[in-house]
């Protein structure tokens, strides 16, 4: 299973949007992605990233390379997933020394 694929769910880890998730749109080269929240649901801008920078999740979601916001937003509504892209995850925070 390759984690880093269009359609992947994943959870940005850096940044203002930290914690919000988003769903990989296509891929850039093998370190950077395109992703998209769509914004009206997830909060999150259509951007290239580090794939550093996501943290992917085990959910997918099929929709075609280059995807526009209206086929994420129908793909992830057929999936039964909206509520699951409007909860906020509490980014990981490395510990005190």
């Amino acid at each position: 299973m390759p984690a880093i694929e269009v359609g992947r769910i994943c959870v940005k880890t850096t940044g203002r949007e930290a914690g919000r998730k988003c769903v990989i749109v296509d891929l850039i080269d093998e370190n950077f992605v395109l992703i998209t929240g769509p914004r009206q649901l997830s909060g999150v801008k259509r951007r290239k990233v580090n794939i550093k920078h996501i943290e992917p999740t085990d959910k997918v979601v099929k929709i075609p390379r280059g995807a526009g916001d209206e086929e994420v937003l129908k793909a992830i509504e057929e999936a039964g997933l909206t509520d699951y892209m409007k909860e906020v995850v509490k980014p990981k925070l490395s510990p005190v020394k």
